[in-house]
């Protein structure tokens, strides 16, 4: 049962990727009426939200768009910082309604936020600690469970996040139509594209859900398959 789970979500994760990936290219070639870059839609959310002392930072690579509360910055990607398109709108807007909610002190964000270097810690030597505890199961069946906690809070992580990227979302997308932003013909195409994102979360919780469960049912049955 558990491996029927493991390729249901392999396969909606590349399919979620796979359609994320093409509306993000759809609507980079929609532009915006205003012809406002994402770099200039991002600055006017914050501005808008009366919050001035974040910056709006370039970065590399594509979709690697994200708020760093540690720095203020909200980091857009090749195709999202000079791109004058509805995509471009779209995720400048999600980032900055991260930063919005750092602002209003949003509780799960602020749950994400003091979990990160617990995770961190437990991303480092969680895969070590799981594999010596079910080569050592018979004889040292703790070091297992070990690894299970360990991997809880990866799982735990993973499931607070859903939320943060979910009010982000609707943020962005309310604030991009009160601001006129978008229009009736674009703001569809805004929230198509961040819905999808926010689909690779909820597979993502989904996955490692399921991997948890796997280790669970191998230190309760005490064997290794």
């Amino acid at each position: 049962m558990i491996w029927i789970i493991f390729i249901a979500v392999m396969v909606l994760s590349l399919i979620i990727q796979n359609t994320l990936q093409s509306r993000f290219r759809k609507y980079s070639k929609v532009p915006l009426t205003n012809g406002m870059s994402g770099a200039e839609v991002a600055t006017k959310m914050l501005h808008d939200n009366g919050i001035y002392d974040v910056k709006v930072i370039p970065t590399n690579g594509m979709l690697t768009d994200h708020y760093n509360p540690m720095t203020k910055t909200v980091a857009l990607s090749e195709g999202v910082y000079a791109s004058r398109s509805v995509a471009a709108a779209a995720v400048a807007a999600h980032e900055c309604g991260h930063a919005v909610q750092h602002a209003a002190g949003y509780a799960p964000l602020k749950m994400r936020s003091a979990l990160v270097p617990v995770v961190s810690f437990a991303s480092n030597i969680v895969q070590w600690v799981l594999l010596l505890g079910i080569i050592l199961i018979n004889s040292f069946p703790t070091l297992l469970w070990v690894g299970i906690g360990l991997f809880a809070m990866t799982t735990l992580f993973s499931f607070i996040t859903l939320p943060v990227e979910i009010n982000a979302s609707r943020r962005a997308v309310a604030w991009l139509a009160n601001a006129g932003i978008t229009d009736g013909q674009t703001q569809p195409m805004a929230i198509d594209a961040l819905k999808w994102a926010a689909y690779t979360y909820v597979i993502a919780a989904i996955g490692s859900l399921a991997t948890l469960l796997y280790y669970v049912a191998i230190a309760l049955g005490g064997r290794r398959d």
